[in-house]
């Protein structure tokens, strides 16, 4: 099963979950445990932390395959402890493909034709993330090298069509010349760049990033993308629900999945007890709201 939307969706069947963990490591954040690993802090140096990150994140990823069918790690977090974050983003992913999950780089990469296939050859055919976040805002040739990927080699990729935080409005809900919202427009642009990438499934390698945040908005976006997996960031942390996250399944209760971060990662912090029974009870959780809210339309 080469086409990454099929890979995607058999995984959401066979795990019965939508859940997509956001590896979000954050040195302040962390469990006491972990932490002490380091115990002069972030002053004892990018590798001390790196090796708290690196503990942290390998117990997660350990406990959590059976309910989680894919990890997103955020770059930020590993590019902040510069080369030693990168070599530390190579072994989560390759951890995570071992374990049996699909592995979401969430770069956000986009640039001109010959920078966009540097991303393209960085993330996803050397470091081997199944797909990576991208950003349309150079058009098509940005976004050439990528689709090639999903077209040829079964690769995916999840292009920020309306994102999570407050402030996406002022940008990506612009009224455009046509009348369509800037949102809309690249909706569209999305079903074109599908063409050629469509598997089994009837699901398209070329996906959507649609904030759970903006309910109404989500839902309008997948009437108007029949066929493209969505990934939703916004649950959890940024105050997103099952019951708002609703309208991003299709009508067989499929075709999403849903990213958490900070809620799963730093539960123990809220729910107390140890950090990785917290984090797995509330992963078990969000699979069977979001399972629950999906099943309505099966």
């Amino acid at each position: 099963m080469n086409n990454f939307a099929d890979r995607l969706l058999e995984a959401v069947e066979r795990k019965r979950s939508h859940v997509v963990l956001g590896l979000d490591p954050d040195f302040d954040l962390m469990p006491p445990d972990v932490q002490a690993l380091a115990p002069d802090g972030v002053s004892a140096g990018t590798e001390a932390v790196a090796e708290c990150f690196r503990a942290f994140l390998s117990d997660l990823l350990g406990a959590l395959s059976d309910v989680v069918v894919a990890v997103k790690p955020q770059l930020a977090y590993f590019e902040a402890l510069g080369s030693t974050g990168y070599r530390l983003y190579e072994e989560m992913v390759a951890e995570a493909r071992s374990l049996g999950y699909l592995v979401i780089a969430d770069a956000k990469r986009g640039d001109i034709g010959s920078t966009a296939e540097a991303y393209a050859r960085a993330h996803l055919d050397l470091v081997g993330a199944d797909a990576v976040t991208v950003n349309p805002w150079f058009g098509t040739d940005g976004l050439e090298p990528f689709l090639r990927r999903a077209r040829d080699e079964g690769k995916g990729l999840f292009v920020l069509v309306k994102t999570s935080n407050p402030s996406s409005a002022e940008i990506q809900d612009l009224v455009t010349v046509s009348g369509d919202l800037v949102h809309e427009r690249v909706a569209d642009l999305v079903l074109r760049w599908s063409d050629g990438t469509y598997g089994a499934s009837g699901y398209s390698s070329v996906g959507a990033v649609v904030g759970g945040t903006h309910p109404g908005q989500a839902q309008m976006l997948r009437g108007l993308l029949p066929g493209i997996p969505l990934l939703v960031p916004g649950y959890g942390a940024q105050g997103a629900t099952a019951e708002d996250i609703g309208g991003v399944f299709d009508a067989r209760g499929t075709g999403a999945v849903v990213n958490s971060s900070r809620a799963i990662l730093y539960a123990y912090r809220t729910s107390g007890g140890h950090w990785l029974a917290a984090a797995r009870a509330e992963a078990e959780l969000m699979r069977a709201a979001l399972w629950a809210v999906g099943s309505r339309g099966r």
